[in-house]
């Protein structure tokens, strides 16, 4: 249902609803409600006073009850997993493996957040030596989350987590796709919190996401979509100053070296491209083999791929945005068309809803297919003469989310001349794992991160603190400071910093 559907549905002052559906089937299983403008500031308004209330608790009460908030996660998590199932359409245990990473982070979150945001000393240095500094992380509020329909719980988690952890409350803006992961996550926070409005949910289309972004007392937003929806997200929020932290997409490359592990780097890549139908962020898209492995490596992708197969039972399921699938048939017919040759799938392989493995080498760099985000199950293997060039070549585009290399040897040195937020070396997305390892891209990949020390930080406003123990018997800052005060405080630099 589009937004204007819904909005037309609302008659008699009742307030209009969607449907949630089943991508596999087109059945439905969910009902929400549309929240307009109104609503979505009146759920700050609560959250400002969740918000006070959170942060009065201090980090240790708050690591306490996002402990307990765990264990629930933890006691419910195949009916949550059900619920993404039913949502996205993919497998169950993919679900439940989403779930897992998601308790991991929010564990690390709220036992690490005292450490990470606590006051702390800072040396004052030789001119300031009379003063005692210290700094310290303060929660910003209310923090609006933006969140997309791929990983209904892992994505939006990074920022959930890690923006509780720190003292904030959290309005939560789930997919139009996925609002039913939202309510159930929200629903199990509200039995540790005694239903207060610590996380709250709002449901509906851009028009809802919009209003979350100019909503009086919205101290940040943290948004993950599309590159072009970022930059409306952006520019929604500049009306008010609303500081953003932005995680768009990707194309993320593989680069396999000479010296690889052939077989676990081909298991990488159709994991890392095929694995939730392609429809990962930091999934493997592009991947940039030596010329010297490059017919054994194809040949171990291939049989590995022809095993795979969409659809329900199937090793991943179908294209959770109706839509993606004719961007998945646009990349892979350019890339055909350019002189790119099919050797898992084809165009035929593009069946709505759900899309079967396409592997294509010897892709030209202008294809779409090679430029532009696919978002499903379509790997692009070209060959290259040595690493130099696939680097080049990986570094070749304005995304700069994730990569992934294989080499025994030069693993990290090539990691060190990407261009992106986060390298796995002879693993596949293996970053996205590790709590304290953060999270995020440049370039149209967006800035800002979530996920680790730089998580928390980023839903903190760090507040500086200049304290004198005495006062100094040259006085400097006042207008009581002599030309001899100047001449003594010349000397004292050029003593200490001319040599």
């Amino acid at each position: 249902m589009t937004a204007a559907e819904a909005s037309a549905a609302d008659v008699s002052g009742v307030p209009a609803t969607f449907e949630s559906l089943d991508p596999r089937t087109g059945d439905v299983v969910g009902t929400h409600p549309v929240h307009d403008a109104g609503a979505v500031e009146a759920a700050v308004a609560r959250a400002e006073s969740a918000a006070e209330w959170w942060g009065d608790l201090g980090h240790a009460e708050r690591r306490r009850l996002l402990g307990e908030w765990r264990k629930v996660l933890v006691r419910k998590l195949d009916d949550l997993a059900r619920v993404v199932t039913e949502e996205t359409g993919k497998p169950l245990d993919d679900a439940r493996l989403e779930l897992v990473l998601a308790v991991d982070h929010l564990d690390w979150a709220a036992k690490h957040a005292a450490r990470v945001l606590g006051r702390r000393r800072v040396a004052p240095g030789l001119l300031m030596g009379n003063q005692a500094a210290s700094l310290t992380y303060r929660p910003i509020g209310v923090v609006g989350v933006i969140g997309p329909w791929n990983y209904p719980v892992f994505t939006p988690m990074g920022s959930i987590a890690y923006a509780l952890a720190a003292g904030n409350a959290v309005v939560f803006k789930p997919s139009e796709l996925t609002p039913g992961v939202g309510v159930a996550l929200a629903d199990t926070l509200a039995e540790i919190v005694d239903g207060r409005p610590l996380l709250q949910v709002v449901t509906g289309f851009g028009e809802t996401g919009a209003a979350l972004c100019r909503a009086p007392g919205v101290g940040k937003i943290a948004f993950t979509g599309s590159t072009a929806t970022g930059k409306r997200v952006m520019a929604t929020c500049a009306e008010t100053l609303t500081p953003v932290l932005i995680e768009c997409g990707g194309k993320d490359p593989l680069i396999v070296d000479v010296d690889a592990d052939l077989e676990a780097a081909a298991d990488a890549a159709v994991w890392g491209g095929m694995s939730n139908a392609g429809q990962t962020c930091v999934g493997v898209e592009r991947v940039y083999v030596h010329e010297a492995v490059a017919e054994e490596f194809t040949a171990k992708v291939v049989a590995k791929a022809r095993r795979l197969r969409s659809g329900s039972g199937g090793d991943f399921g179908p294209m959770t945005m109706p839509a993606q699938t004719e961007v998945v048939r646009r990349h892979v017919e350019d890339a055909l068309a350019k002189g790119g040759r099919a050797v898992v799938g084809g165009a035929e392989s593009v069946r709505e809803p759900f899309v079967e493995p396409v592997v294509i080498v010897d892709v030209p760099e202008d294809s779409t297919a090679v430029t532009e985000e696919t978002f499903g199950p379509l790997l692009v293997v070209n060959r290259v003469p040595d690493v130099d060039e696939a680097v080049r070549l990986a570094n070749g585009t304005g995304y700069g989310l994730g990569a992934t290399v294989f080499s025994r040897a030069r693993g990290e040195e090539i990691a060190a001349r990407l261009r992106c937020g986060m390298v796995s070396v002879n693993g596949v997305i293996s970053f996205a794992g590790i709590p304290g390892l953060p999270f995020g891209g440049v370039g149209d990949s967006g800035f800002g991160r979530i996920h680790g020390e730089d998580g928390l930080r980023e839903f903190t406003r760090p507040q500086a603190v200049a304290r004198q123990r005495f006062p100094l018997p040259v006085p400097v800052t006042s207008f009581r400071r002599t030309s001899q005060t100047m001449k003594v405080l010349v000397g004292l630099v050029r003593l200490r910093y001319g040599r």
